[in-house]
């Protein structure tokens, strides 16, 4: 049995940058984690902006669980590359199975 297609995701943010890293070390010595698109969104909608989950999953036209996977990836990744002094790396490919 074949995964489910992905469900649509609206993202209103811009990428201003491509990756933040840790000042004083040379990209090619750290460690990247990837943040996709839609990682950021829901950080930025439900961290930010103070929307609920269920406002997020609303504005981004997926649901409130699908939200709460994505934050949950989203806010692993970025605690692990601040505590870890590892890089991370902005994509602007909404989720890893859409990469082809």
């Amino acid at each position: 049995m074949s995964p489910r297609l992905k469900k649509p995701r609206h993202c209103g943010c811009q990428l201003k940058k491509k990756a933040y890293k840790p000042a004083g070390i040379s990209m090619k010595d750290l460690e990247k984690i990837v943040l996709y698109k839609d990682e950021l969104e829901t950080l930025k909608l439900c961290d930010m902006d103070g929307l609920t989950q269920a406002q997020a999953g609303s504005s981004m036209g997926i649901s409130r669980g699908t939200v709460q996977r994505i934050l949950s990836s989203a806010r692993k990744k970025v605690a692990t590359a601040l505590s870890g002094c590892k890089a991370l790396v902005m994509e602007e490919i909404i989720c890893k199975e859409e990469k082809s």
